[in-house]
């Protein structure tokens, strides 16, 4: 475990060798990089010898801490320099759970145009989309909640990406049925949140037929017939 004086210290050198980077270029060569790269790639290799997807994140929930003063550093003064550390950490927080965090280096990466390393076979906007939008369909199919504002702010993030329709779709999908969620025969919800469900499930149709979201569709129109006193 690293004292505060070394986390301070770890952060302060992450941001200036950030900063000194060409935002075209690698973090390759830099101190503090090469060895957190080195302990993420011995991580890796912790991590294949577990077959469990559960288990997988719960070993990376215990790793992560261990890269946080360095993605803080490079957060604070990175130029865009390309950064395995930074966009696998971003998708080990996905796994995890800990979408606040994930979307915060997302910010980061789709930002400065950061690409996936070569094992990851989606662009970095249609695997941040999609491995949110999963995880809260998942959520949800499950009789969970998931937070919503979570999944607006993945539809920010990535509403000029790249992506396979069907990815956004999803997302769209799952940022209906949140915005749906408490809303039944006996109550509507906030003012508008009826109609925003609707939007999104539309969104969702319209762009895969075949997303899922019909259903969810047609029951939110009923209820906004029956909230609005019209006759259904």
């Amino acid at each position: 475990m690293l004292t505060l004086a070394q986390r301070t210290q770890l952060r302060k050198r992450a941001a200036r060798e950030a900063a000194e980077a060409s935002p075209h270029g690698s973090m390759e060569g830099a101190t503090r990089y090469e060895l957190q790269l080195a302990k993420l790639l011995q991580d890796r290799l912790r991590l294949k010898q577990i077959q469990s997807a559960q288990g997988k994140a719960e070993l990376k929930r215990q790793l992560l801490p261990e890269y946080e003063d360095y993605v803080a550093g490079v957060l604070s003064a990175g130029q865009g320099a390309q950064d395995e550390v930074m966009t696998t950490v971003m998708i080990w927080r996905i796994d995890a759970g800990d979408y606040a965090g994930a979307l915060d280096v997302a910010g980061y990466v789709l930002g400065k145009g950061l690409v996936m390393p070569d094992r990851f076979a989606r662009t970095t906007g249609c695997l941040v989309a999609e491995e949110v939008a999963t995880a809260a369909l998942n959520a949800q199919k499950a009789g969970e909640t998931f937070d919503l504002e979570t999944l607006k702010r993945t539809a920010e993030l990535t509403a000029a990406e790249d992506m396979p329709d069907e990815a956004r779709a999803k997302l769209y999908l799952a940022i209906g049925k949140a915005e749906l969620h408490g809303i039944d025969d006996d109550s509507a919800g906030q003012p508008g949140q009826l109609q925003a469900a609707i939007e999104s499930l539309q969104k969702a149709i319209g762009l895969h037929d075949r997303c899922g979201g019909k259903k969810d569709l047609e029951r939110a129109e009923r209820l906004l017939k029956k909230h609005a006193g019209t006759p259904g």
